[in-house]
């Protein structure tokens, strides 16, 4: 089935992989919803649907299953982060009650008896409460909200250990008992607060990349108006079809095509490369591209969310959807925490009666259970150590589309890549003695302006960077196949294909011109490599992977690149025979890492294990990877290899962070030899051990 609408919505009411499941699932029992897929880093859901359900309707359908949900404007660049600064104001709360009761608590432990005991019990709970009723909201109001909705979350049973442990420190208050536990339920707000403020600030950090990108194009631009006038538009009121005039030191609002003027323009944003490129009527330009030098008019092709740009903020957004192995793990295992949790906390509770232990005790051990419980670390474990490594492989210009897919490129141990546009930067370029007249290139500027062949763009960019205007000609015609003709003062001339325009027995990537009396000329290109491309494969090499390539090119093409880089080459290759490689290989237990760029490449990037495209590859290219890289440089490859290991070592690590914690916190919680503060900073502590060690992949890109 084909979706006739998508529609995404933030959701700041997820907390965990319960909630997701419940959300994904409520949504597909929805009329209408074909899928709907919860993005937990970024708190959003990307709904497909059909015509006949809205986003008021699915609105509703989300608010019915009990989360509070609101349109996403894609082309936003502002993220409203009202949830950080909520958290910073609870945090402040929370952190000001803490250690003022802490100071209450000193002087308790330290021997304060009888009446002075009983008045810092009572100072304690004056400041407590007023602020375990401000700083907790976020935790309460979670709560709240599933419990009405007949589900629970993680913040459940926290809300119920909180509350359990400020109401029996006011009883013991009231009654004048020995202890309470104002202390460990504010300092537990405290450090839950923190780890959630990391946590808030590592999925603004993911956004970020996205927002940055949207950052990039102009906020609007200078319309030109068929009756003469101009005036400025917003970027989001401009669209296709209408003249943009772009002043020098001007970025552009939209993508369009150059109708007038040339200039030089920084593409930067696209490519990697800083170098601004030379731009000619007919020459295509992106939004957020800088123009250099002279002011020019662009006729508008694309706008809003439409550009190129936007489309690459979406794929990054659309990298937290995919579920890897360790994530799907982490689902499943905090799916049954809160019913485990509450059941272990009622065993507790009755255990303890059983054998004597009186209601008090009872309640605070159960109270106890619950608080060290909590699963944040293992909810943590891997979304963070994403999060951090596709931030740091963004910035290195390597967008991760599938959350999956850096556990995939990890396991990954042999690679197979395509020759052109993969390794060479498939733009052929003029080699060789420059064979073509004065009078001559004036008509070949002229013709090859007519084609969209690779080698007439060429063409057309060596010439328009040697400062030749193109010569008027008459009756242009481009005839499939072989090339274009024209006439020029009463004689003809052709471009194209050698033997077409009367040039044989070449070898060689060629084309060739010919003007009527005049003898033909063979001009010949060449496909560079890209820079850095050998240091790549050698890198790659050293990681233990088996490097070859498999290119639908002929062997005459193949063989000079394979040469160069020391690679064993299957040339010739259909996609179907790309393909069946590719599947021969993983068959046989390898992990294939497909590198490719064209349509031929879909089928076996689709294939393999892992996959990465540039990001100048096909629609079909980009769609088929799962990572795409930037600018001319191959190095982007072996590096993205690198940071994926990294991060799967540092996932496991957190599992065993998380695992190990409660493995040693529960029994001794449940054997009563923890206090409800003891089980709030380790609880906490074990949260901040994750989030801290997912930091260290900030420079994982190297």
């Amino acid at each position: 089935m084909i979706a006739a609408a998508h529609s995404e919505f933030v959701l700041p009411g997820v907390r965990c992989a319960g909630c997701i499941a419940k959300i994904e699932g409520g949504l597909r029992d929805t009329p209408g919803v074909i899928e709907a897929r919860v993005n937990f880093s970024a708190k959003r859901v990307a709904i497909d649907h059909d015509a006949t359900i809205d986003v008021v309707a699915l609105k509703d359908a989300l608010a019915a299953i009990g989360f509070a949900a609101e349109p996403i404007k894609l082309a936003s660049t502002q993220p409203d982060d009202r949830e950080g600064r909520e958290l910073v104001r609870a945090i402040g709360v929370a952190g000001f009650a803490a250690m003022n009761v802490m100071l209450l608590s000193v002087a308790i432990w330290s021997g304060a008896e009888g009446a002075t005991r009983q008045l810092f019990h009572w100072l304690s709970a004056m400041i407590a409460m007023p602020a375990v009723a401000y700083a907790g909201r976020p935790f309460f109001r979670s709560a709240w909200g599933a419990l009405r909705h007949g589900r629970t979350n993680m913040d459940v049973p926290i809300s119920i250990g909180v509350l359990l442990a400020t109401a029996i420190s006011l009883f013991e208050t009231i009654v004048g008992g020995r202890h309470a536990y104002f202390d460990g339920a504010v300092s537990l707000l405290f450090f839950l607060l923190a780890g959630r403020l990391l946590d808030n600030a590592m999925r603004n950090r993911a956004r970020d990349g996205a927002a940055a990108l949207l950052r990039q194009t102009a906020p609007g631009g200078t319309v030109l108006h068929p009756d003469g006038t101009s005036a400025w538009l917003a970027a989001e009121a401009i669209e296709p079809g209408m003249q943009l005039q772009v002043a020098m030191g001007e970025r552009l609002a939209a993508d369009g095509v150059v109708e007038l003027g040339a200039s030089s323009m920084d593409m930067a944003i696209i490519t990697g490369e800083s170098w601004p490129e030379p731009i000619a009527e007919g020459s295509r330009v992106v939004a957020g591209a800088l123009n250099v030098d002279a002011p020019i008019i662009v006729r508008v092709t694309a706008a809003g969310p439409d550009t190129s740009i936007s489309r690459m903020a979406r794929l990054m957004e659309a990298a937290g959807q995919g579920r890897s192995h360790y994530v799907r793990l982490a689902d499943r295992a905090a799916r049954y925490y809160a019913p485990a949790v509450h059941l272990l906390a009622a065993l507790s509770f009755a255990g303890w009666m059983i054998a004597g232990a009186g209601w008090h005790e009872s309640l605070l051990i159960a109270v106890t259970v619950l608080i060290i419980t909590c699963p944040c670390a293992l909810g943590l474990a891997v979304p963070v150590a994403q999060v951090v490594a596709a931030g740091a492989l963004m910035r290195r210009g390597v967008l991760v589309k599938d959350g999956s897919a850096l556990e995939r490129l990890a396991e990954a141990d042999c690679a197979r890549f395509d020759k052109t546009g993969t390794l060479t930067v498939g733009r052929p370029e003029p080699v060789g003695e420059w064979v073509l007249a004065d009078a001559e290139a004036p008509l070949a500027l002229a013709l090859a302006r007519a084609s969209r062949h690779p080698l007439s763009a060429a063409l057309v960019r060596t010439l328009e960077g040697k400062g030749v205007q193109a010569a008027d000609v008459a009756d242009l015609l481009e005839i499939p196949g072989l090339g274009v003709e024209a006439t020029w003062q009463g004689k003809w001339v052709r471009l194209g294909r050698p033997e077409w325009v009367g040039v044989t027995g070449h070898d060689r990537l060629a084309t060739a011109f010919a003007l009527e009396g005049a003898p033909p000329r063979l001009l010949e290109f060449a496909d560079r490599l890209r820079p850095d491309a050998a240091a790549a494969i050698r890198r790659m090499e050293r990681d233990g992977f088996d490097v070859a390539i498999i290119s639908g090119d002929r062997g005459e093409a193949v063989a000079p690149v394979a040469r160069e880089l020391g690679l064993l080459a299957l040339v010739g290759m259909t996609p179907e025979a790309k393909l069946a490689a590719v599947e021969r290989l993983e068959q046989a237990g390898r992990k294939v890492l497909m590198v490719g760029d064209g349509l031929n490449d879909g089928p076996a990037l689709a294939a393999g294990h892992v996959s990465i495209a540039p990001a100048s590859a096909s629609d079909v290219g980009q769609t088929a990877a799962d990572i795409l890289f930037l600018g001319d440089s191959l190095m982007p490859v072996p590096i993205a290899v690198s940071a994926a290991r990294r991060t799967l070592r540092v996932v496991r690590q957190n599992f065993a962070l998380a695992i190990g914690y409660n493995v040693l916190a529960v029994p001794l919680a449940i054997a009563g030899y923890v206090t409800p503060l003891v089980a709030a900073v380790a609880m906490s502590s074990s949260s901040i051990i994750v989030i801290a060690n997912a930091l260290r992949l900030r420079r994982c890109a190297r």
